[in-house]
Order: C-alpha cells, then sequence, then structure tokens
C-alpha cells in the first residue's frame, strides 16, 4: 500500500467514527465541489429549522389525549424572539393569565425553542416516556410554549406551584444536528433562577440520544435532585453508573460543605 493510499485509509475510518466534518480534502484553497455542496445543505437545513415556526395544530394532534395549555412569550413573531431573547423568557400578559396553581410536583414544558422542528419531532415521544417513568408523582398540566427560552420555565413552573420543572426545547441547530431536543431541569423554579442552578440533558433525536435513554437520565436527575434539594453545578448525572433509576443517587457536593 502506498503512503497516498495508507493515509486516505485512516481519514475514512476516522470520518465513520464522527459526524463532524474531518478529512475533507481540497482542491487548491477550497473544498471539494461535494464537501461544499454538503456543507450549503446542512447550512439551510439549520436556517430553515430556526425559522420554521411550530405546527402547534400538529403537536396537539401528536399529544392527544393530552389537552395541553397554549402559551406564548412577550416575544411577538420570529424575528423579535430572535433579536431579543430576554422577551422569551417571560410569559405574555395573556399567557400568564392562563396558568393556575396545581400544586403539582413536576411541571413539563415542550417549547419550540431555536429548532421548532426538534420539538415537534422529538417532544411527544419524549413526553410519553417521561410521563410513564414519572407515573408515581404528580403532574402538572402538560404546557406548550411558542417563541420560548429555558428561562420561560421557571415562571411557568412558579406559577404552576410545581416542585420542579423540565423544559424540552429546540437546541440551536448546527452543520450535523438541525432536529436536536434538549431538556432542561430546574428544582423550585422561580424568577431570577440561573442557568448554573440547571441540569442539561441533551442532543435527543436520532442518531444522538435516544427516547428511552433521555428519559431515564432526566427521571435519574429529578429523583436525585429531590434528595439533593437542588440541580444544577452541584448535581453530577451518574445516571449511567446505576443499574436504574431508583437506585440510589450518587451526588455531587452539598451547597453547605
Amino acid at each position: 500500500m502506498t503512503d497516498l493510499a495508507r493515509a486516505e485509509d485512516v481519514w475514512t475510518r476516522l470520518r465513520a467514527a464522527t459526524p463532524a466534518r474531518i478529512g475533507l480534502g481540497h482542491v487548491g484553497g477550497a473544498l471539494p465541489t461535494a464537501a461544499m455542496l454538503d456543507l450549503e445543505r446542512c447550512h439551510a437545513l439549520a436556517r430553515d429549522a430556526v425559522h420554521r415556526p411550530l405546527d402547534v395544530g400538529r403537536a396537539l394532534a401528536d399529544l392527544a389525549p393530552r389537552a395541553p395549555i397554549i402559551v406564548e412569550s412577550r416575544a411577538v413573531g420570529r424575528e423579535a424572539y430572535l433579536r431579543r431573547p430576554d422577551l422569551g423568557r417571560r410569559l405574555s400578559e395573556r399567557s400568564a393569565a392562563l396558568i393556575a396553581p396545581a400544586g403539582a410536583d413536576i411541571a413539563i414544558v415542550l417549547a419550540d425553542g431555536l429548532s421548532p422542528l426538534a420539538a415537534q419531532t422529538q417532544g411527544p415521544p419524549l413526553v410519553a416516556r417521561l410521563e410513564a417513568l414519572l407515573s408515581d408523582l404528580r403532574l402538572a398540566p402538560l404546557v406548550v410554549a411558542v417563541q420560548a427560552r429555558v428561562a420561560l420555565g421557571d415562571e411557568i413552573g412558579e406559577r404552576l406551584g410545581a416542585g420542579f420543572v423540565i423544559v424540552l426545547i429546540g437546541e440551536r441547530p448546527g452543520l450535523t444536528a438541525y432536529d436536536s431536543l434538549g431538556a432542561y431541569l430546574t428544582f423550585a423554579p422561580h424568577g431570577g433562577r440561573r442557568d448554573s442552578e440547571r441540569n442539561c440533558v441533551s442532543n435527543v433525536r436520532a442518531g444522538g440520544l435516544s427516547t428511552e435513554e433521555a428519559a431515564g437520565r432526566i427521571a435519574w436527575l429529578y429523583r436525585a435532585a429531590v434528595r439533593l434539594k437542588a440541580t444544577g453545578t452541584t448535581l453530577k448525572d451518574m445516571s449511567s453508573a446505576t443499574p436504574a433509576v431508583g437506585f440510589e443517587p450518587h451526588v455531587g457536593r452539598r451547597p453547605d460543605v
């Protein structure tokens, strides 16, 4: 085998191990045509994922027989949502009036985020799996949020009187994944919570983390958070090291240590 063939064989094996764009080659100072066209295609898919709105009617059909509460943030339209992240973190006045205290253990919010496609595709099956794993708990009415940022869940959870909120939200699209859903978990949600006070389970999609595995991690983190009475940097995800969701959790440092 020549040195050139041996080098190409190495790159072939490396490319098979990762979706990252590596070893694409070059033609002069540019990418080969095939690699360039693929890059442009993926860029277009990512842009479409950001701008295409959540089909609320389809979401309601996929979530049936549940009857979710439909809310919106203070961002009026997609352009305002993208330009003003702060507006996506607060409920509109009309939406705030729709949410009444439910005294639940957990509130689940399905939010469009930066990839409504991810919420549309991965959201309903993950909601169903979570409800099955957490069926021993009091679940607040499901909420579907439009033009939403992660922190919108804090206000929703607080208004529902829930002790815990799980926000399932479309993540920022990239050039290898444009339909990835993230789950953000917050103990004792209320306005002003910091990102460091949340846990995240990300990359829920075909080719990433399966719905089954994601739901298991989320359920494990919930039960560990209840024992610790905190989420965020003090709670470490050790779900893969335990044989079952209900197993004695290992958690990180307590805030008072």
